[in-house]
């Protein structure tokens, strides 16, 4: 199983804090740092202070480390065009030496659409978006250096693009697809996908969703094998009782079910760990939430990665 750490800035952080917590992620081992990609917070939290732009996040890790990998769950659909989108993705693969992947979704937060002016089409024009966006980029990136790209939907239209820069990366960063639908999600997975990620759900809904996955790969003959699993998890981890509940307040409470958290002892944790690995789920997002807490990510790099990695 590979763990990977993933945080949420727009709940409020400044870049010092993300590149720390990327730091101590890759120091201790961890297969990527990802962040959200959102503009607004969520909850009761000040969201001080403020946003901060995903890919302009990613341009300086990619310059402030070294080895570790970096991404987005999930870029949304609704805040860029595809080809800038391509572009900026390929620039930042170049500035971290290929170590980048793209996680890319329809958008669904409507009020951060709100908050800074951006459209928030329907969901069945969102999703249309998103595909053609993902027709856009993978075709722009598998264009060779000496021909054009052309394009024409119902959304975007490229004409003559000489589909530069490439990304370092070959045949491309890898893609990832995620979330709960459970048509459309699933076929844009199999078409598209590198890997596919079930965000805090149980165990039973993550076991349904690899399943469609499956059953939309087997419709356009590809091998479901090869797609990567994985799921995104709230941590949780501390040495004794106490010091589970010290953190999980310091990190709001436990608002609803811990049933899709990694809560725990390290043992614990290691053995929630291993029942999603059942699934033939591979890769594991921890999702941090209190950035500022980096024992909690030394924690885990000292006691659960070495017994699942």
């Amino acid at each position: 199983m590979e763990l990977r750490i993933f945080c949420e800035p727009q709940q409020g952080a400044t870049y010092d804090e993300i590149l720390a917590l990327a730091l101590v992620a890759e120091e201790g081992g961890f297969g990527a740092f990802f962040r959200s990609d959102h503009y607004l917070k969520m909850g009761t939290v000040t969201g001080q202070p403020g946003p901060s732009d995903a890919w302009i996040t990613l341009a300086g890790l990619a310059r402030d480390t070294t080895r570790i990998r970096l991404g987005t769950l999930l870029t949304a659909a609704t805040f860029r065009h595809p080809g800038p989108l391509a572009i900026t993705v390929a620039g930042v693969d170049a500035m971290s030496g290929g170590r980048v992947e793209l996680g890319l979704g329809a958008g669904w937060y409507e009020e951060e659409h709100a908050a800074y002016g951006i459209p928030f089409p329907t969901v069945p024009e969102r999703f249309e978006k998103l595909e053609e966006q993902l027709s856009i980029i993978t075709g722009l990136w598998a264009t060779g250096v000496d021909a054009t790209f052309d394009f024409h939907g119902k959304h975007y239209s490229l004409t003559n693009s000489p589909a530069l820069p490439k990304p370092v990366q070959t045949p491309r960063p890898p893609i990832i697809i995620g979330g709960l639908g459970r048509t459309l999600t699933p076929r844009l997975a199999a078409a598209f996908a590198d890997e596919f990620n079930v965000p805090f759900s149980l165990y039973e809904v993550c076991k349904s969703q690899h399943r469609l996955v499956d059953e939309a790969c087997a419709a356009i003959d590809r091998d479901p094998t090869s797609i990567v699993r994985s799921a995104a998890l709230v941590l949780c981890c501390g040495r004794d009782e106490a010091h589970i509940a010290r953190r999980a307040g310091n990190m709001g409470g436990v608002f609803d079910t811990t049933e899709h958290w990694l809560m725990g002892t390290p043992a614990q944790v290691v053995d929630q760990i291993h029942h999603f690995s059942d699934l033939g789920i591979s890769r594991l997002y921890l999702e941090v939430l209190d950035l500022r807490d980096l024992d909690h990510v030394r924690l885990v790099a000292e006691e659960v990665l070495p017994r699942v990695a």
